[in-house]
């Protein structure tokens, strides 16, 4: 059962702070001026968002929706010039994805990003996660978009927990869910994801700033400690590094590229050539002959 006090109860309070503090970041609204980027822009946002932060992601969407305004624009290139376009920000499956996306979109759905949740799953690279995104933020739904900032804050102000357990449960979304408000449920959903980004930040949160401050479980507890979220494994001298030091290459030339330009990327040979295993079973290079190298398509 959900407090007196949850946070969707203070609906009111968080939406204005939001249209006041907001980032005006051009995928969203209310918070963003201009026109609104549809269905593709939100959808191109949710796939670069994925572990990698707003302030890298911001030119690199719009660079790509100059590029690429619709998802048969994206479609008609090879997703070789996907991968590329995708540059440093990092988890280049997510590049292969939005273009078998991109692909499916422009044959079965008309060239529009679709609003159902049955078939946004369908897509590659779709999860529940980033359907409710969709949904909410280009469509305006009632729908749930729980990443991490969403569950820190109703962990903190409605359980009085420092951060949330492991992996979303059915209990978690379900609580969620009782909580949005029924009307303006997308325009909360962003306001809390931005709360969470801002001020209920997961190392230093900003309590003083808080909208809701007066309401929070977890203040009027005094702040307990919990077990905090854990680390990315370190990135330098990793398998990841490997993968993008021959990504690297392989981006920047403008055809396949030899063996031994390979092995001048990455000196350790057993993690290269583990590396290189994983992006071909990735389908992010393609072998051409042997001893040669290419992104697909």
């Amino acid at each position: 059962m959900a407090p007196q006090t949850h946070l969707g109860a203070q609906d009111g309070r968080i939406r204005r702070w939001f249209t006041h503090m907001g980032r005006p970041l051009p995928w969203r609204l209310p918070a963003a001026p201009g026109p609104h980027p549809g269905g593709w822009g939100v959808l191109v946002s949710e796939f670069m968002l994925q572990q990698t932060p707003v302030d890298r992601v911001l030119p690199e969407w719009s660079a790509w929706l100059r590029r690429w305004p619709q998802p048969s624009a994206l479609a008609g290139d090879a997703p070789a010039e996907a991968i590329r376009a995708w540059g440093r920000l990092g988890y280049p499956r997510r590049a292969l994805r939005l273009h078998e996306s991109a692909v499916r979109i422009a044959e079965h759905h008309g060239d529009l990003v679709p609003a159902d949740d049955a078939s946004l799953r369908a897509l590659p690279g779709i999860g529940e996660y980033t359907s409710g995104a969709v949904r909410a933020f280009a469509y305006g739904q009632r729908a749930l978009a729980l990443d991490t900032n969403v569950r820190r804050v109703i962990a903190r102000h409605d359980h009085g927990r420092a951060f949330p357990e492991g992996a979303v449960t059915r209990a978690e979304a379900a609580y969620a869910d009782s909580i949005q408000p029924r009307r303006a449920g997308a325009s909360w959903m962003a306001a809390v994801m931005e709360l969470g980004a801002l001020v209920c930040t997961a190392r230093q949160p900003a309590c003083e700033r808080c909208p809701v401050a007066s309401t929070c479980r977890w203040l009027a507890l005094g702040r307990p400690e919990g077990p905090p979220p854990r680390r990315q494994p370190k990135y330098a001298g990793s398998d990841r590094q490997a993968r993008g030091a021959l990504l690297a290459v392989l981006r920047e030339a403008g055809g396949p590229v030899r063996q031994a330009d390979l092995d001048c990327a990455w000196p350790d040979a057993a993690q290269r050539a583990r590396a290189l295993d994983g992006l071909v079973a990735d389908g992010l290079v393609a072998p051409v002959t042997r001893g040669r190298w290419s992104l697909p398509g």
